[in-house]
Formats: C-alpha cells, sequence, structure tokens
C-alpha cells in the first residue's frame, strides 16, 4: 500500500503540470472567455427580464432537442426492456420544450418554482451541514449557518414575490454566475500567463 502512495501522487503532480502547461500556453483564450462572460454576466444583470426569457428558451431548446434524441433513440431500441417509460419520458421532454420555447414568460414561472425548491433543500442542508459541524467544533460551522440562511430567505422572497420575481430572479442570479464565473477564468488566465 505504502509502494501506491508515491506513484499516485507522481501521477497527481504529472497530471497538475499538464493541466498547468495547457492552461499557460492557452491562456489568451481563456482570457477572452472570461471577459466575454463578464460582459454577458454584466448585461443580465442589467436587462434581468431579457437574461430570464433567453435562459428559458435556452432550457427550453434543450428539452427539446433532448426529447427528439429520446424519441428516436427508443424507437432504434424498441424491443428493450423499458419501452413504455423511455417513450413517455422522451414525449414529455418535448412538451416541456414546447411548452418553455411558446411561452417562455409561463415557464420562467415554473422554472422559478424549481429555483426556489433548490434555495429551500440546500439552505436546510446547509443548516443542518453547520449543526452538525459546530459539535464537533470546526470554526466554518457559522458561515455555513449563514448560508443555508440566506438560502432560506431567498427562497421566500422569491416566492412571496411571484409571479413578478419570476420576471426577473433567473435572469438575475444567470448573471451573478455568469459574472463570477468570468472573473475566475479571468484571474486564472492572468496567473497562467508566465509558465510556473
Amino acid at each position: 500500500m505504502t509502494m501506491n502512495q508515491p506513484t499516485r501522487q507522481s501521477e497527481a503532480a504529472e497530471i497538475g503540470r499538464a493541466v498547468a502547461g495547457a492552461i499557460h500556453e492557452h491562456w489568451v483564450l481563456f482570457l477572452i472567455e472570461g471577459i466575454v462572460l463578464v460582459i454577458l454576466g454584466l448585461a443580465a444583470i442589467a436587462v434581468p427580464l431579457i437574461a430570464t426569457i433567453a435562459f428559458t428558451i435556452l432550457i427550453g431548446w434543450l428539452f427539446l432537442i433532448s426529447g427528439i434524441v429520446g424519441l428516436i433513440t427508443t424507437f432504434w431500441a424498441r424491443h428493450a426492456p423499458g419501452f413504455w417509460w423511455s417513450l413517455l419520458s422522451a414525449i414529455i421532454a418535448i412538451a416541456a420544450g414546447v411548452v418553455l420555447l411558446i411561452w417562455p414568460i409561463s415557464g420562467s414561472i415554473s422554472l422559478t418554482l424549481v429555483l426556489i425548491a433548490f434555495f429551500v433543500v440546500e439552505g436546510i442542508a446547509s443548516i443542518m451541514y453547520a449543526i452538525d459541524h459546530r459539535s464537533g467544533s470546526s470554526g466554518r460551522w457559522g458561515w455555513m449557518l449563514v448560508s443555508g440562511i440566506i438560502d432560506l430567505i431567498l427562497a421566500g422572497i422569491i416566492f412571496f414575490g411571484l409571479p413578478g420575481t419570476a420576471l426577473w430572479a433567473l435572469g438575475l442570479l444567470v448573471g451573478i454566475n455568469l459574472l463570477f464565473g468570468g472573473s475566475a477564468l479571468i484571474a486564472m488566465a492572468l496567473a497562467a500567463r508566465h509558465p510556473a
């Protein structure tokens, strides 16, 4: 067992060097991608209604395409077990895609309800995690508790503001996600300009 430990560490170090080398070699592309994501994130934050509709339409296309592909593969493998369940799943995906594409505002309300459910579950899980860590005297438990409470507050704000919040909540959160993701890519690209 001790013989494998140095081998695994050297393999991990070699993989790390390969990743760092690839990032260094293409740091300009990562920088451009990060800048584009930051610009898109700022635009989504500035105009959350348009971002919400765009996100809903994107999800609609994803459902529609996955449903069509699922329908085709279901009929190719029609003699396989679970044919009817696979067929039902494909039809539901196609129907969901069509609904989101035809009525993106109504679809954004449904997606907002899913977002609320996510915040509630995430908030409760974070609070329970914090309580478990408090007994172990971990220093992070307070931050986890605050994070869980904020998730529940966000869920409450979005839920009690329905249907109005459905017009901006998704777009705003997508914008924030793009902004932070783009910033992280920019920081990574700038750090990778010079070889380690």
